[in-house]
């Protein structure tokens, strides 16, 4: 058998920072080798961060991105590390490549390197190329046709990437055709709820399937509408679990493994794809001597909830950050949605960094005053009131409006007020809304919709209310002031723009109102399954009406982190003029 300690290193890149992204992978190499690694794999397309979408198609960047790899190359062998094997994700590409119809611009490759002594030994071009859900990869790349194999200290390692684990045969096959001892995955896996142990089962399956060890690394962090968990993992050929990293933290998870002895000869893809070569690459043919094989940690999994809300405040985090802002802003209403976003942003950034303004109107209880001051409290954020009742009286006196206009203006002066202050500030305005209330429409465009990056945007309500519970219980477990007053969970939802308005006054009941939405919205399922699942007719017809009307008003929204099956925006996509409804026969 052969020993090889191998690192995978689970880091946030930051998409277009090529030069800090190889600082990143610099800094977690050398952390490796002197934890003693032979080994250390980075995440697809760590050097360009992940997903790039169409900087794949310049050519100034791809040609960046192969530079700065020979340029870390070279760095890593001066700098006493070029005997580390280190696999690295980045963007290849053929620039002058003859332009095909129907082929991306430049040939550009979603690619792994194999650096080693100072140059890159061996590359390796995804095969799959993913084109549902978030992922346009057809768009971008093409793919590649051979299997990557490096022999490290004795041990014929094999690379893939991402999705090309999730297909069958493919690299899988390729590997135990090729008698890997290791099968070496690199990822950009987005987070969405429970995949943790959909990727475990799947590196089960694929570790028998390869008649191997699977190494899995994963990147971290949120980039945009997607965030990204780590969780990356090793598994033995017979399905033991050997290692795996925390959700939603850098790390570098150093695991010994013996694997078989290298074979001598070449071997063949599969039969599924045998026109496919296999490109070996020997680094280092002999084993080294045996040594005591440490303990690898095997991070404990995060109740549904903790996982959730440390999604959400890893998303919003990375948002700010990556995107030079240093402080947010947002309306406090005393409701239930604001108050768990508010608590969000104190966890992602630090209270002192986070602007809560109050805008009560006529209309506004005093509750809803006192649980927006007692949040604040709580919190410990920056809290100011400023009433509009007088600027709306302003507008009505001009335009004399009344109904739903009436309504409304309330909250887009609410959003006048705070864009402005974010123009002055520098805030970053973060949008309340939540996914139920997205869908139906239940927003004033303009006015509540207004922000820049909205951290609850797929969360259905009903999952409103149970992060707010488990976040007050997490605090009180640690002996920590609960965050969120009790008032703003308990009360009934209500946008308080007229008398005694509540939610339930033009909605379902919102557990009724989710379980139609989950069948509509996450499973594409139509009007005559749903009846024949037992709802009710006029309020299936009501429901899928007030969704399909809204499009225009989601196309408007701000982005927020993906953390269902299928979120609005990226994942499911309408047009918005669109005459076709869903009808089913009356009985």
């Amino acid at each position: 058998m052969a020993q090889l300690r191998v690192a995978l290193a689970q880091i946030n890149p930051v998409v277009g920072d090529l030069d800090g992204n190889a600082e990143q992978v610099l800094r977690w190499a050398r952390d490796a080798a002197d934890r003693g690694a032979h080994l250390v794999a980075f995440p697809e397309m760590a050097l360009t961060g992940y997903p790039v979408e169409d900087l794949a198609l310049r050519r100034s960047f791809v040609d960046a991105s192969r530079q700065t790899l020979d340029a870390l190359a070279a760095r890593l062998a001066t700098e006493g590390l070029g005997e580390l094997v280190v696999v690295v994700g980045y963007l290849d590409g053929a620039p002058d490549a003859v332009p095909v119809l129907g082929t991306p611009k430049g040939a550009p490759q979603n690619a792994a390197a194999v650096v080693h002594r100072g140059r890159v030994a061996a590359r390796y071009a995804k095969h799959h190329l993913p084109n549902y859900g978030v992922f346009d990869e057809y768009r971008y790349f093409v793919p590649g046709r051979s299997l990557t194999v490096a022999r490290v200290h004795g041990a014929d390692v094999a690379i893939a990437i991402c999705e090309d684990i999730w297909q069958e045969g493919g690299p899988v096959a390729g590997a135990r055709d090729a008698g890997a001892g290791l099968l070496l995955v690199i990822n950009g896996s987005p987070y969405e709820r429970n995949k943790d142990d959909v990727r475990l089962d799947l590196a089960v399956r694929r570790a028998a399937g390869a008649g191997c060890t699977l190494a899995y690394v994963n990147m971290v962090g949120g980039q945009d509408e997607l965030v990204f968990d780590g969780d990356s993992l090793v598994v033995a050929a017979d399905g033991t679990l050997l290692a795996r990293a925390a959700q939603f933290e850098t790390e570098l998870l150093v695991v010994d493994l013996d694997l078989p002895d290298a074979r001598s000869e070449a071997g063949r893809l599969s039969d599924v794809e045998r026109d496919e070569q296999v490109e070996r690459v020997v680094l280092s043919a002999d084993p080294l001597p045996a040594w005591e094989p440490e303990a690898a940690p095997i991070a404990g999994r995060l109740e549904d909830e903790a996982e959730v809300y440390g999604a959400l405040v890893l998303a919003l985090r990375d948002y700010v950050r990556k995107n030079g802002f240093r402080s947010v802003l947002l309306g406090l209403s005393g409701g239930i949605d604001s108050s768990l976003v508010a608590a969000i942003a104190c966890d992602a950034m630090s209270a002192e960094n986070v602007y809560g303004v109050s805008n009560p109107s006529d209309y506004s209880s005093v509750g809803s005053r006192t649980d927006a001051e007692d949040l604040a409290r709580r919190t410990g954020l920056n809290f100011q009131t400023v009433p509009i009742a007088p600027m709306v009286a302003a507008y009505e006196d001009a335009l004399h409006l009344d109904g739903l206009a009436e309504e409304n203006l309330q909250a887009r002066v609410r959003a006048v007020i705070w864009m402005g202050l974010s123009n002055q500030h520098g805030h970053l305005v973060l949008a309340c809304g939540n996914k139920s209330e997205l869908a139906v429409g239940y927003s004033t465009i303009y006015g509540d919709a207004v922000g820049g990056f909205a951290p609850i945007k797929d969360l259905p309500k009903t999952w409103v209310w149970r992060l707010a519970r488990w976040r007050n219980a997490d605090a009180e477990a640690r002996g920590e002031k609960a965050p969120i007053p009790e008032a703003s969970i308990s009360k009934a939802p209500s946008a308080e723009l007229r008398p005694g308005q509540l939610d339930t006054d033009s909605l379902p009941p919102y557990d009724v109102l989710d379980d139609i939405l989950d069948d509509y919205v996450e499973q594409d399922r139509g009007s005559g399954e749903l009846l024949a699942a037992g709802f009710d007719q006029e309020l299936v017809e009501k429901v899928l009406r007030m969704t399909d009307h809204a499009e225009y008003k989601r196309r408007q929204y701000p982005p927020g982190p993906k953390i269902s099956f299928k979120a609005f925006g990226r994942d499911r996509r309408l047009p918005i003029t669109n005459r076709w409804q869903e009808h089913a026969p009356r009985p």
